[in-house]
C-alpha cells in the first residue's frame, strides 16, 4: 500500500512510503509521527491517499493509540463489540476475535484488572473488528515493560500477521523496527530511507538516519583508492578499507559511520589484520554486563563490548589497545 501525506499544521510533514506486511515508521519524539496516523485516520486535514475525501467514521482503518483508549467501564468483550453493528451476534463476534487474540477467558474483566500486553491485543481486537484495510499502531511498545516487551511483540506481529492485514507502526523504539518486515525512517518531515531493516540498519543514507539506527562513530575523510575488491578511505592520520559502495569515486568527500559493536579489541591483531588501529583508552563505562569503551589516538572510537568479550581482559584508562573494524562494517556515506 502506498501511503503519501503532506499536513502543514501544527508540523510540516510530506511523507511518502510503503506499507507491506508489519512495516514501522522510525523518527525522533516531535516529528509528527502520531499526526501522520491521525491524518490517515481522517481526525486532522490533511492531503493524501488513500481514503482521501472520506469521513473518519468511513475509513477503512484501525487505529491503537497510545495507552489503547479503552473503555474504563465497559468489559473486554464489551470494548471489542463497541465498533460491531447492534444485533443478536454482536457479543459472538466479540468472542470470537478475542478468541483470536488469546483472551477469550478474560472476556468479563475490566480494563483496569488487565495487564499492559492484555489491555493491547483487547485493543487490537477492537481495531480488527471493524475489519480494516489498514492497522495503525502509535507507539505500540510505550506502555509495555521491559521483562515482557519482547514476548508481547512477537504475539502481536504473530496476530497481525494471522489477520493478513497491513500494519504501520509509529515508534522512536529501533527494537521494534528491527521487528519489522519493512520499515522508514522519518526526519525533519520526511521519509530519508525505507527498505527491509536489515538494509537500512547496515546502510543509513544519511547521517541522521545513521544516529537513529544506533551509529556512533562518525570520521570525516575521502575516498582515497578504489578497485576490484574494494576501497580506501582516509582522513589526516587514519586510512581503512572497506567494500564498494554505489556512487563513490576517487577523491570524494564522505563519511565514515562504525557501529560501536562491530569493533573487536585484541593484541593478537597488531598491524597485520585489515583496518587494526592502535588507540588509547580514554573512557570506561559499564552498561549492564557490556562495558562501552572510549579510545582515542590517531582517531577517536566508541566500543561497546559484551560479556563475553569483556571476560578475563583488563582494561584501564591510559592503556593502549588494539582494535579492529571488518571492512564490511565500514559504513561510507556521501558528504
Amino acid at each position: 500500500m502506498d501511503i503519501r501525506y503532506q499536513l502543514e499544521k501544527p508540523v510540516v510533514l510530506d511523507v511518502q512510503m510503503q506499507v507491506r506486511d508489519f512495516t514501522v515508521l522510525l523518527g525522533l519524539s516531535g516529528e509528527g509521527k502520531t499526526l501522520l496516523l491521525k491524518a490517515i485516520a481522517g481526525l486532522i486535514p490533511a492531503r493524501g491517499q488513500p481514503f482521501t475525501g472520506l469521513a473518519a467514521e468511513r475509513r477503512p482503518i484501525g487505529y491503537l493509540p497510545q495507552g489503547y483508549a479503552l473503555f474504563p467501564h465497559l468489559r473486554a468483550w464489551e470494548n471489542v463489540a463497541f465498533p460491531l453493528p447492534r444485533g443478536a451476534g454482536r457479543r459472538a463476534q466479540a468472542m470470537n476475535l478475542l478468541t483470536r487474540v488469546g483472551l477469550v477467558d478474560l472476556a468479563e474483566r475490566y480494563p483496569a484488572a488487565l495487564s499492559g500486553g492484555q489491555r493491547q491485543r483487547v485493543a487490537l481486537a477492537r481495531a480488527l473488528a471493524r475489519r480494516p484495510e489498514l492497522l495503525l499502531l502509535d507507539e505500540p511498545t510505550s506502555a509495555l515493560d521491559m521483562a515482557t516487551r519482547d514476548e508481547i511483540l512477537d504475539e502481536l506481529i504473530r496476530e497481525v500477521h494471522d489477520f493478513g492485514v497491513p500494519v504501520l507502526a509509529v515508534s522512536h523504539d529501533p527494537h521494534l523496527a528491527m521487528l519489522a518486515d519493512h520499515m522508514a525512517v522519518l526526519l525533519d518531515g520526511r521519509v530519508v530511507q525505507e527498505g527491509s531493516p536489515r538494509e537500512v540498519f547496515a546502510r543509513p543514507t544519511t547521517m541522521g538516519a545513521a544516529r537513529l539506527l544506533g551509529f556512533r562513530n562518525f570520521l570525516a575523510g575521502r575516498v582515497e583508492e578504489m578497485g576490484g575488491a574494494g576501497m580506501v578511505v582516509a582522513g589526516a592520520d587514519w586510512r581503512l578499507r572497506t567494500g564498494l559502495q554505489h556512487g563513490m569515486h576517487s577523491g570524494m568527500a564522505v563519511t565514515v559511520a562504525i557501529r560501536s559493536e562491530d569493533l573487536v579489541p585484541g593484541d593478537a591483531l597488531r598491524g597485520s589484520a585489515p583496518n587494526a588501529l592502535k588507540l588509547q583508552v580514554v573512557g570506561l563505562q559499564e552498561e549492564g554486563v557490556a562495558l562501552r569503551v572510549r579510545m582515542e589516538g590517531t582517531l577517536c572510537l566508541d566500543m561497546l563490548l559484551p560479556r563475553i568479550q569483556c571476560e578475563g581482559r583488563s582494561l584501564a584508562l591510559g592503556t593502549d589497545l588494539w582494535v579492529q573494524v571488518a571492512p564490511e562494517h565500514v559504513h561510507v556515506m556521501a558528504g
